[in-house]
């Protein structure tokens, strides 16, 4: 029920929880996931990311723990690398999906390193609550899953897909399809972390076998183990310069009309 002010009237609209919530208010839902960080990657700072992606299931302890603490030990090669590259804008920020995981590994590394890292967590059922390792003011909570992605996409300089399921397979297509369509002007490094896992799981080759991709689209993405390999291939692929705008968002592209 919507309460009303002290004047019998109805509330501001903009504080009327019922009217927020509802199906009206959902435009402004959407928009406040796209305003809100923003205004935090900017008082922050933040200009661009490495985004990490994997599996929240994996741990330590499992029997594909070595992720876990590649991850980890990535994550902290790349923080203290982006902390000498300027004293007053953050540069290549490690950003996971916020949860546990191979998400928790990329924020603890980051964390190891005494730098700073982001959380684009997300609210399931199960699996899904952020971190303890996240930088408390960069991590965030999200509703709609494509307002999570637009986050993920436009902020990447770089990706690294450690094993995973579904949400790791989805949020890996979306960043090579938008690589080979070109929507993205900007040019974004993917590296499948685990030559062997994903080798069994994905058959590339397959695809281009079956005509479904070029074999021009197999450039896309790289294949690494260790994580100072990982770390190599990123420091010659990424520009030290400094980024012109905060947060530097990666432009997109519309192919002009065919008449």
């Amino acid at each position: 029920m919507t309460e009303r002010s002290s004047t019998g009237h109805r509330p501001l609209a903009y504080k009327d929880d019922a009217f927020i919530d509802g199906d009206e208010g959902r435009p402004l839902r959407i928009l406040s996931e796209y305003l809100g960080p923003l205004a935090v990657f900017r008082r922050e700072r933040v200009y661009d990311t490495i985004v990490f992606f994997g599996s929240a299931r994996l741990s330590p302890a499992g029997p594909l723990g070595r992720y876990y603490d590649d991850a980890r030990e990535l994550s902290r090669l790349i923080t203290e690398w982006s902390k000498t590259l300027s004293a007053d804008k953050h540069r290549y920020i490690v950003c996971s999906g916020g949860g546990g995981g191979i998400m928790e590994a990329a924020n603890r590394g980051a964390f190891d390193a005494g730098g700073k890292s982001i959380g684009l967590n997300i609210g399931l059922p199960h699996e899904q609550r952020p971190n303890d390792y996240i930088t408390p003011e960069l991590s965030f909570e999200f509703h709609y899953f494509f307002m999570r992605k637009l986050w993920f996409a436009h902020l990447a300089r770089a990706l690294v897909v450690f094993p995973g399921g579904f949400g790791t397979l989805d949020e890996l297509g979306e960043i090579l399809t938008l690589a080979q369509t070109r929507k993205l002007v900007r040019q974004i490094p993917v590296l499948l972390y685990g030559t062997s896992f994903w080798k069994e799981v994905l058959s590339f080759e397959a695809l281009v076998r079956h005509g479904m991709v070029s074999e021009e689209d197999l450039d896309l993405f790289r294949f690494v183990d260790e994580p100072k390999a990982a770390l190599d291939i990123l420091e010659r692929a990424l520009s030290p310069a400094p980024a012109e705008a905060c947060p530097a968002f990666a432009p997109s592209s519309t192919p002009p009309s065919e008449k």
